[in-house]
């Protein structure tokens, strides 16, 4: 049976390197389906959306991963995001041609934005710029210069599947250069075929047969999107009661589609009101208190 909608992590046992393995197939086709765009552009949100995952699994952390990367050029942005229990779903923003070629073709001038953002703390952003020849060589300069941990990846879409393999040293290790570079060589045969087409342990057999690899449960991945009624009320009070006003008499009602899922959300006059009333509730609650 092939493996589908899975993260898989593996370990080399007697080195201080670690690996994920990653293929998106059901999920994929689930956050794709709501974004336009040249074909170039949406295989580029495939990889992204198997980068994050992979990366998200890295750290420990209840919260969610985001990846942005953001230019000038005819693709104007893309947003992969993944949950610490696999939730994923992501977005593009581009002209009607995006030229294919390396991200600074695609993109122009632009910056890759790597967000974490826990439940219950602070979030942390890393920033590099979009260089390179595709989206693994900007995440791989990204942990060079931010994390300044040895880290690999092969990222590869297709309409059916996106997929990933990483590579990144284990931090406070005292790791051999050697055993980095013997691995990186073995691994920089997977050809985007093998990655595609192979199970994980298929193919980390292919590449490791000589090592002492030892691989963890399969963790299910899935797209569902965060939004919902109670999220867009928010956005909506943020943006006062003048400009809603504004809104209303000019359109006659507030219709927001989520950008991530497609879901419409219709808000009427006798809505916006009832929004204003419990936030002014609360406000006056909040005083009297």
């Amino acid at each position: 049976m092939t493996e589908q909608d899975l993260l898989r992590r593996f370990l080399f046992e007697d080195l201080g390197v670690r690996g994920e393995w990653v293929k998106l197939t059901t999920s994929w086709h689930s956050a794709k389906q709501h974004q336009q765009g040249p074909q170039n552009a949406r295989l580029q949100l495939g990889q992204a959306l198997a980068a994050v995952v992979m990366l998200s699994a890295t750290i420990k952390f209840n919260g969610s991963m985001i990846l942005q990367a953001q230019g000038d050029g005819d693709f104007k942005a893309l947003v992969a995001q993944s949950t610490h229990d696999r939730k994923i779903r992501g977005l593009i923003r581009n002209n009607a041609h995006v030229p294919a070629g390396s991200l600074e073709t695609m993109f122009g001038q632009g910056r890759l934005v790597l967000t974490i953002e826990p439940d219950n703390a602070q979030p942390y952003q890393g920033v590099v710029p979009l260089q390179g020849h595709n989206l693994a060589a900007a995440l791989q300069a990204y942990f060079e210069q931010s994390e300044q941990l040895k880290t690999r990846l092969w990222l590869f879409a297709n309409e059916n599947d996106a997929v990933g393999l990483l590579l990144q040293e284990l931090p406070a290790q005292n790791n051999d250069k050697t055993d980095w570079e013997r691995i990186e060589i073995l691994a920089d045969t997977v050809t985007e075929q093998e990655l595609l087409a192979l199970d994980c342990e298929d193919l980390l057999y292919r590449l490791f047969n000589e090592e002492n690899v030892r691989v963890f449960d399969a963790e299910p991945v899935e797209f569902e999107c965060a939004c919902s009624r109670s999220r867009i009320e928010r956005t909506l009070r943020a943006l006062g009661k003048e400009e809603l006003e504004d809104i209303l008499q000019e359109q006659g009602s507030i219709q927001i589609t989520c950008e991530f899922c497609g879901e419409q959300y219709l808000f009427d006059r006798v809505d916006v009101e009832s929004l204003l009333s419990r936030e002014s509730v609360a406000h006056s609650s909040e005083t009297l208190h």
